[in-house]
């Protein structure tokens, strides 16, 4: 069995003790307890990238294996606490499930200012590079500039991407293969500006609170404020859309 980045079973235990082949919307009931954002576009999008190749019934369902589960759990969190290129992390999995000893890489800031990966045992900031950036979402250089000019993606202060950088690319190429182009998605954004803005009125006062145990704390309000707004922005498009994810 694979173990985690960290050490320890994840979900994918879970579901490998029951045993049996579970549906696209089994698989997302699953792992959301761990990881509360993810999506079955999500979940497609890195099957598509061959971190994952479900068994497919003679209608063309999806149907996962215990293993497939486990496998995306560790995909997913190595996303989440090592922030790794998708290629990079493919390559790892397959090196594990083969018995070769496989050292976590991470995305670090080398001696003569580049970005390359080299083997650490634990996670660093998660920062990359604009062409580790382009190779972990499989776009060109164009495409990041279009992105980039509606404020989609934007570099930090220094050039380099944080990882949410790889997630919202990511679903922009997805949304782009449904015909949903960058230019519409500026409303999208705008949204979740005005979003984050309320959130931040909320934490402010907590941000400049004198006792540094408050301060502290509003990192934590951010975040459950954060995941609750996620929820909410969810729950509004699908009513406003007449359906329901699974």
């Amino acid at each position: 069995m694979l173990q985690t980045p960290s050490g320890g079973a994840g979900h994918g235990t879970a579901a490998a003790d029951t045993g049996l082949m579970m549906s696209i919307g089994t698989v997302l009931n699953v792992l959301r307890d761990e990881f509360p954002e993810v999506t079955i576009s999500k979940i497609r999008f890195l099957e598509s990238e061959g971190l994952i190749e479900p068994q497919r019934t003679p209608s063309g369902y999806r149907k996962f294996s215990p293993a497939d589960v486990e496998r995306l759990g560790h995909v997913l969190r190595m996303q989440r606490d090592h922030y790794l290129p998708l290629k990079v992390i493919r390559e790892h999995l397959d090196a594990m499930e083969r018995g070769e000893a496989a050292p976590l890489p991470t995305v670090g800031r080398q001696r003569d200012g580049e970005v390359g990966l080299e083997p650490v045992e634990a996670p660093t900031a998660a920062r990359i590079g604009r062409t580790e950036l382009l190779a972990a979402v499989g776009i060109g250089e164009q495409e990041l500039d279009e992105w980039e000019s509606y404020g989609l993606i934007a570099p930090l202060p220094d050039g380099v991407y944080d990882a949410e950088a790889v997630t919202v690319a990511g679903l922009v190429l997805e949304l782009g293969r449904f015909g949903i182009e960058p230019r519409h998605l500026r409303a999208m954004k705008a949204a979740a500006d005005r979003e984050a803005g309320l959130v931040d009125q909320v934490v402010a006062p907590l941000k400049r609170h004198r006792n540094p145990q408050t301060r502290a704390h509003a990192e934590a309000r951010t975040k459950e404020l954060a995941g609750l707004t996620v929820k909410l922005h969810a729950a509004l498009v699908q009513t406003a859309l007449g359906v329901r994810l699974p």
